[in-house]
């Protein structure tokens, strides 16, 4: 990608948002190919089975956990400069907002990256539940919801900048990289075992990529531009907010955030069209209404008190090895085994006996 044309063109919040469109449709295209989704993952680890769903789980966060490491390691990409490293890290939210997140996405019955996935192939569920996880974003951000966040986020934080993990662990410089590489490893196999084809593993690690692509492509812009520009990579919670915020209003600019919505849209909308996926569904009456709402305020409030949603903080801040987001995403995973314990393995065996 040429980034010099770029800052040229559009300036340092175009050129970053140009960066947003192109890891958007990488992002849209895998995750829609491959089904990717922690909802599906979680539910099928708590079920008792190692499948297909927790293969390509993680299989996306290895792989991003590796690029990334290996970006940083040689210099390409400037992580630890990034606000989820070098920012205050919250450990009550990341408790809180990852156990509110994880479930909200069983309620909803998918995380907010896969909402907005399914969002683009006529998912009229997904459409209304996105909308809902954004609103509910924007209240928790700059709304009225936002007292509540920041008191719940003070209770305990890490009282400077955020905690890395290699260095808390002494883990050296290749710490990050050889941890992505055993948990690629460990995902093939699983893969292996379910017998997941080479088509679905690709798209599965395109989806990991696209995160070392954010971050790659956001820190080489901040080295080439002359005004400060955020380094930062894939997260829906925020950028989902800002997006409708710049819908909204008139003047509303565009940077990396609302790029990357679009660029998932776009992506998921074109995969969905050329392989015949796309068509509209709705909701099956009003208490799957009821659901799915509830579930898209729980993620956009967790989201935001967590630091980032089950991509955000779940892939992109644990690809950075920041404490705080490996804490939120084990929540997540804790929350979501909870909600689907309480709320669909009851409803499941009723159905089937």
């Amino acid at each position: 990608m040429n980034l010099e044309w770029a800052l040229e063109q559009f300036g340092e919040v175009g050129a970053a948002a140009v960066i947003g469109v192109t890891v958007g449709v990488l992002f849209g295209v895998s995750a829609q190919r491959s089904k990717f989704c922690l909802r599906a993952a979680a539910v099928e680890f708590t079920r008792g089975a190692m499948g297909e769903k927790v293969a390509i789980w993680l299989l996306c966060f290895s792989t991003a956990l590796f690029w990334t490491q290996l970006f940083q390691l040689t210099g390409l990409a400037t992580v630890d400069q990034s606000r989820v490293v070098s920012g205050v890290g919250s450990l009550s939210g990341a408790v809180i907002g990852g156990l509110m997140f994880g479930v909200g996405m069983i309620m909803a019955r998918g995380c907010s990256g896969r909402q907005l996935v399914l969002a683009a192939g006529g998912n009229l569920r997904a459409l209304l539940t996105g909308l809902v996880f954004a609103v509910t974003a924007q209240m928790a951000f700059h709304g009225v919801l936002s007292p509540l966040r920041e008191t719940l986020a003070a209770v305990w934080t890490t009282g400077g900048p955020n905690v890395e993990i290699s260095a808390l662990v002494g883990g050296g410089p290749y710490f990050g990289l050889t941890l992505g590489a055993a948990f690629s490893a460990l995902a093939l196999f699983i893969a292996w075992r379910n017998r997941v084809s080479l088509r679905v593993l690709t798209f599965g690690s395109g989806v990991g990529f696209a995160v070392g692509m954010g971050w790659l492509l956001t820190s080489q812009l901040a080295m080439q531009a002359f005004e400060p520009t955020p380094i930062e990579s894939l997260t829906f919670s925020g950028p989902s907010a800002d997006t409708l915020m710049a819908l909204l209003m008139r003047d509303g600019a565009a940077d990396f955030g609302v790029g990357l919505i679009a660029g998932v849209f776009l992506g998921a909308f074109a995969s969905a069209l050329l392989s015949g996926e796309a068509k509209f569904e709705g909701f099956d009456g009003a208490p799957a209404m009821r659901r799915h709402l509830t579930g898209g305020v729980l993620m956009g409030f967790g989201a935001m008190l967590a630091g980032g949603c089950a991509i955000g903080a779940g892939v992109t801040g644990t690809s950075a090895l920041s404490m705080t987001h490996w804490i939120a995403l084990f929540c997540m995973w804790v929350g979501a085994a909870v909600a689907d314990t309480v709320l669909d393995r009851p409803r499941a065996a009723a159905q089937t006996a």
